[in-house]
């Protein structure tokens, strides 16, 4: 389908003719907008042209920008001046020799780029929308130009150079993987590619203020966020940054290159790329390790539970802690449910005894399950719980709350290999845990028993 109708437009596009138009600063266009990311709600915006470089177009909101000052006017030029040079020095030739290029000369016959600057709401960087690729008899609502929007409150942030290398790789992902191949990329992965582009170009390397710092903070809050779910949340980006960040430490930028250029998407794409750079791990194996690293972050445990970036060397999640009693028998049960691809973490400290514990999950879904025991030195040893085919497992830990110090319980499930916008069903999981004293051994009983004699045996001769 989606051939189809790339078929039909280049044969519009053949039939129309380009639409190279000479333009100068200063001039005046109306441009459909997103309405969900305008600040005010807005499907159009009335924007001066400001700015041209070799490979841009920089347009301004009018609205916004005859509410500046000279002085704030100039400065913002100068801002946009600074930001065309990173884009034509840095940004364009780094990601286009990595990743391929944005269609050219485009739908709208011209080699330069638009870039529109609009009010926006408060935590959007920026948007790209794909139905400007299209003729306007197609989408009506089509801008007919190779173009990415930018949040222009934030147009003299640090942070603007990263917000335009994310929307120009969109632009470079639709030419290579929608026109040429065909193929509707995953969001989750789209965007993973995209949010790379920081790290990518160095921009997190000073780690306060970036793009990664931010990241990290919205895993920090939400870090059982579903991989592959997207509803374009801050815990989306969050999830989808720190998992690519390991992807990246321990396979390469290469796995994100050639999935781009694999005739499939998202997980599926992801694996063959793997499979092409001679690696024997697969997604599965990846996510594993990865919902393993956030919590333990230790190189000196195993090389493929760390991250490599020295900016996430310190990074650890907390678990969901879970108490049980001191003292006496007893049993503590979780009843909680997850999604494919979510990293779920459980703790469980106290108790003194022989600790049982039992997973349940549901037949004929595919659930991993490692685990961590950390003994009272805090070295952890992991190990993988064995589950039947009614995705049922259960293990027992001696001397626990002694010797044995806390149990981290990780499942997650991994049965959905394709994703797709939107939410995903809820699958219940159940964890048990429970306690049974420690027995005292025959050796104990003796020394007691002797212990006791001797008590008697001294009360006799005293009286």
């Amino acid at each position: 389908m989606k051939k189809t109708v790339f078929i039909i437009s280049l044969i519009l596009f053949s039939l129309l003719g380009s639409k190279i138009e000479a333009v100068q600063p200063g001039e005046i266009f109306n441009f459909y907008t997103e309405n969900s990311y305008d600040i005010s709600g807005r499907a159009q915006v009335t924007a001066y042209l400001v700015k041209i470089t070799p490979r841009l177009y920089f347009y301004i909101d009018k609205a916004w920008w005859d509410a500046q000052g000279y002085i704030r006017q100039s400065e913002i030029s100068n801002s946009l001046g600074n930001l065309a040079q990173e884009f034509e020095s840095k940004i364009y030739p780094y990601l286009t020799s990595a990743f391929g290029s944005e269609w050219k000369p485009g739908i709208d016959g011209d080699e330069k780029i638009t870039v529109l600057f609009h009010p926006m709401k408060e935590e959007m960087g920026g948007y790209f929308r794909s139905n400007d690729e299209y003729l306007r008899l197609q989408f009506p609502n089509s801008n007919e130009r190779e173009m990415v929007y930018l949040n222009v409150n934030q147009i003299e942030s640090l942070a603007m150079k990263s917000f335009l290398a994310h929307e120009f790789l969109h632009l470079i992902t639709f030419n290579l993987k929608n026109r040429i191949l065909g193929v509707g990329e995953e969001t989750w992965l789209n965007e993973a590619r995209a949010d790379y582009t920081s790290t990518f170009l160095g921009y997190d390397d000073i780690y306060e203020g970036s793009n990664l710092q931010k990241r990290v903070k919205s895993f920090s809050e939400a870090p059982s966020d579903p991989l592959t779910e997207w509803k374009n949340k801050k815990a989306d980006y969050g999830v989808i940054s720190l998992f690519t960040q390991y992807l990246i430490d321990h396979y390469g930028i290469n796995i994100l290159i050639d999935s781009l250029f694999s005739e499939k998407s998202g997980i599926t794409a992801l694996n063959e790329a793997l499979v092409k750079n001679g690696f024997k791990d697969d997604f599965s194996q990846i996510f594993t390790n990865w919902t393993v690293t956030v919590v333990l972050n230790d190189c000196g445990f195993g090389f493929q539970y760390c991250y490599l970036n020295k900016n996430l060397k310190t990074l650890r999640i907390s678990p969901l802690i879970n108490f049980l009693p001191l003292t006496g028998k007893s049993t503590l049960s979780l009843i909680d449910v997850t999604k494919n691809w979510s990293g779920n973490w459980y703790k469980f400290i106290g108790g003194r005894g022989v600790l049982k514990f039992e997973f349940n999950g549901l037949a004929g879904l595919n659930f991993k399950v490692p685990y961590l025991i950390q003994d009272k030195e805090g070295k952890y040893a992991l190990n993988f719980l064995d589950l039947d085919e009614k995705q049922k497992g259960e293990i027992y830990i001696s001397d626990f709350g002694g010797q044995n110090k806390s149990l981290i319980i990780i499942p997650s499930l991994q049965s959905k290999i394709s994703a797709s916008d939107g939410l995903e069903l809820t699958y219940p999981i159940s964890l048990t845990a429970s306690i049974e004293l420690l027995k005292f051994p025959k050796r104990a009983f003796f020394i007691f028993g002797s212990i006791f004699s001797l008590i008697i045996k001294l009360l006799i001769v005293i009286n």
